[in-house]
């Protein structure tokens, strides 16, 4: 995750807050016969934002608009992207049908709240954009064809392939704006990745702390990519959801120092937010009853890393024992997080993708 600025960071739109303001200049073409030079939308919670149009195009009967993506200080992939809106009358009685246009995506896959050939234009900016349409006209016949310029490319650095939506990005956004730095997108994504799986019918996920791990836990178990739960730092936010929408068995997969804050009982793991001394793994060796020069090595080591690579240049058994007991027992935080009903396994690894510890079926 990058690095959070310290200093008071600027909010920005989704792509949904986008598309509704492109869809909403377009509209006003295809009704009044010219485009308006900016476009105000209102947002689920009131806010009133307004937007320049970048593109506008008439041909016909049909009429684009197009939006440049502010982000704000948020790292998103589709900061300064263009989100294009193109427009023309429907039959009379279809009301607003939503189209995939070039750089947005289709769903392929159940589990997602839009239904497998759909294009991923997600409820929240589906009603955004009906409400900007029908301040023109109440019930409007329309199709709204919705682009992202590049977005099938930026899509290769988000999870829309493993959530199978393929060809592009997908049209998200609930308020309509986006907090710098949030988690509540990531954790979306871990949502609906457990939810992708469950309509898949699988009955394994393992949920990775980083790539290393993911691809380790994956060649352990002979996992399908669809299985795969990126969860980062949020291993909390991805076990409340789990506990109420359960599948029959969770790995945990990552590597020595985060899996060593869950052991402690952290649910975040991000360094920020959550710390691992190694007076901590000197305690837990001192239950294991290691040696004093072991827990020494430990206590002054700088991270779990440096605190395995300084015990197995002592003795080389304590740094399995260490393992060991960091996988135990944050398989039994899980497993008191989840309230039963789950089976769970925990497997850590090194940097290099192999095996240091494994506990549980």
């Amino acid at each position: 995750m990058a690095r959070r600025p310290k200093q008071e960071l600027k909010r920005g739109w989704t792509t949904g807050a986008c598309a509704a303001a492109a869809a909403r200049g377009a509209f006003e073409a295809l009704v009044t016969g010219a485009f308006p030079d900016t476009v105000t939308i209102r947002l689920p919670r009131g806010q009133t934002p307004s937007f320049a149009l970048a593109l506008k195009e008439m041909d016909g009967a049909r009429a684009r608009a197009g939006i440049v993506k502010d982000a704000g200080d948020d790292p998103d992939v589709t900061h300064g992207a263009l989100v294009i809106a193109e427009l023309c009358r429907g039959a009379p009685g279809t009301g607003i049908v939503f189209r995939a246009g070039p750089g947005v995506g289709t769903v392929t896959l159940p589990g997602l709240p839009l239904a497998v050939g759909e294009p991923a234009i997600n409820p929240g900016p589906r009603a955004i954009i009906r409400d900007a349409l029908a301040e023109l006209e109440p019930a409007p016949d329309v199709e709204v064809t919705l682009s992202i310029a590049g977005g099938e490319a930026m899509a290769a650095k988000t999870m829309n392939r493993r959530l199978g939506i393929v060809g592009g990005l997908s049209i998200l956004g609930t308020t309509g704006i986006v907090v710098p730095f949030s988690c509540s997108a990531w954790i979306a994504s871990i949502e609906r990745g457990i939810d992708v799986a469950r309509a898949a019918g699988l009955s394994h996920i393992a949920a990775a702390t980083g790539s290393t791990s993911e691809r380790a836990v994956q060649r352990l178990h002979a996992l399908a990519e669809i299985a795969l739960i990126d969860m980062g730092d949020f291993v909390g936010g991805m076990l409340k959801y789990l506990r109420r929408h359960r599948v029959p068995r969770l790995t945990l997969a990552g590597g020595i120092g985060k899996m060593a804050k869950l052991a402690e009982g952290h649910l975040d793991l991000h360094s920020a937010r959550s710390r691992l001394e190694g007076a901590d793994l000197a305690r837990r060796l001192a239950r294991l009853d290691a040696p004093q020069g072991v827990r020494d090595a430990a206590r002054d080591a700088a991270s779990a890393a440096e605190a395995l690579s300084r015990i197995a240049a002592i003795e080389p058994r304590w740094t399995q024992a260490l393992a060991a007991s960091i996988a135990a027992d944050a398989r039994a935080v899980a497993l008191k997080q989840l309230d039963g009903g789950i089976a769970v396994d925990a497997a850590i690894f090194d940097r290099n993708g192999d095996l240091l510890a494994h506990a549980g079926p």
